[in-house]
């Protein structure tokens, strides 16, 4: 019981300093001690790894060995969307065949297409939300509703479906031996059905938050959509079209290394057809070199937290208990996903400490594994968005200046229980089908 409190304490601890804005460098690691001290893990042993110290730095180093080429080509690559304007202008493509009048629906579909291009969801956030802002004012949205329709075509059923190049869908290879199309066909009818109750949900809560009189309310600071030149929208399309394409052809041949050589074509491509428009190679290149090591490190720092987590007897009982759920054996593997991907803030993160642990279990067990990755990928996405998650962070108060108090909860319904009704879903039709 003592094991378990302490975890749990140590999981409250990160979520509310998180809230209140402290640095997750400086906080998942305090807290991960937090951890270990009511555990009685020794802080240092230098012949026995089993110690806060190497615990969790091996998760924190471990996770940057494994992921960094692709958050620094991931970031290069939506810097240069950015600053060329290609994100722009495949966005005001959208809007303008949607139009204004379906401000919600032209935001999501601009960052679900960039998101599934292969542009990092961070990215995707700092460079939709001008044009979010504009399109919420000029149909007078509450924009409080605005991280949460960011939230939804960034994060839920582009993330992790098949054939998408963010590494939520890529982490699962390495432990499964799959490929980024396991289970295409559940895949496409459960993102279909996420996008669609997540737009229906999210236009209820607008427009019922619009008849208790709330409205678009402007401020100084608000971003302008500027009316510099913009590359045709094909030239932001094309790149895009060749990170899906080179993931597809060099899957099965380079597995996860095809991510790699995918985004580095798309940078490439980027960049040629573009250049052009690129005011500071240099200054693109800082950026997203910077942001690829901040948004690494931050993923980073709550795996460490998980890394110690995974010493104390109670997260063994944990897993334990997971993995000997009555029923479908992909029910434990969707809960014991969902539970540490909630318990790091980070899908990604939840996967990188998960899958060590139950992918041998369920695999031996005879567990089909394309199931699983898609699964494991869906459930990821769910309690992963919890409050102390990056993502939701940056994206609530660094970028569009709200409190979680005034725009969590319509986060929350898009990102955490939307895509746990998809994961049910998905195993639904994996039993039946």
């Amino acid at each position: 019981m003592l094991s378990l409190f302490g975890l749990l304490a140590g999981l409250v601890l990160l979520i509310v300093l998180t809230m209140r804005g402290v640095n997750l460098f400086i906080l998942a690691p305090l807290c991960a001690l937090f951890v270990a001290l009511f555990n009685g893990i020794p802080f240092w042993l230098a012949d026995n790894p089993a110690n806060f110290v190497q615990g969790y730095m091996s998760g924190f180093a471990g996770f940057v060995s494994s992921w960094f080429l692709m958050f620094l080509l991931g970031a290069l690559f939506g810097k240069l969307m950015e600053h060329t304007g290609a994100a722009d202008a495949v966005a005001l493509a959208i809007v303008k065949r949607i139009g204004k009048q379906r401000a919600v629906l032209a935001v999501v579909l601009a960052c679900a297409v960039l998101t599934y291009g292969g542009v990092s969801i961070f990215v995707v956030a700092f460079s939709a939300y001008p044009m979010a802002v504009s399109l919420f004012k000029d149909a007078n949205l509450p924009r409080r509703f605005i991280p949460a329709t960011l939230g939804l075509g960034s994060v839920t059923f582009t993330m992790t479906s098949a054939g998408s190049p963010e590494i939520q869908n890529w982490i699962p290879i390495q432990y499964l031996g799959t490929s980024p199309y396991a289970g295409w066909e559940v895949s496409i009818i459960v993102a279909i059905f996420m996008a669609i109750i997540g737009y229906c949900w999210l236009m209820k809560m607008i427009k019922s938050a619009m008849a208790k009189g709330e409205k678009f309310e402007g401020r100084d600071s608000d971003p302008v959509v500027g009316n510099k030149a913009l590359p045709h929208p094909m030239m932001g399309i094309l790149p895009l079209l060749v990170v899906l394409i080179l993931s597809y052809l060099l899957h099965d041949s380079m597995q996860q290394a095809a991510l790699i050589v995918a985004l580095t074509g798309g940078v490439t491509t980027l960049y040629l057809l573009n250049r052009k428009f690129l005011t500071s190679l240099g200054q693109t290149l800082d950026q997203g070199a910077t942001g690829a090591l901040i948004a690494i490190g931050n993923t980073a720092a709550v795996v460490g937290f998980g890394s110690v987590a995974k010493l104390t007897p109670a997260f063994a009982a944990v897993v334990d208990t997971m993995t000997h759920l009555p029923g479908s054996e992909l029910i434990g593997a969707a809960v014991a996903v969902s539970i540490i991907a909630g318990l790091t803030g980070s899908a990604s993160g939840g996967q990188a400490i998960a899958l060590p642990e139950i992918a041998p279990v369920y695999l031996e067990r005879g567990v089909d594994a394309e199931q699983l990755h898609r699964v494991v990928a869906i459930s990821s996405g769910a309690l992963d968005s919890l409050p102390h998650n990056g993502y939701v962070v940056t994206t609530i108060r660094a970028i569009c200046g709200e409190s979680h108090q005034n725009a969590y909860w319509p986060v929350a319904a898009v990102t955490v229980v939307v895509p746990t009704l998809g994961v049910i879903m998905a195993i639904f039709l994996f039993q039946w089908l």
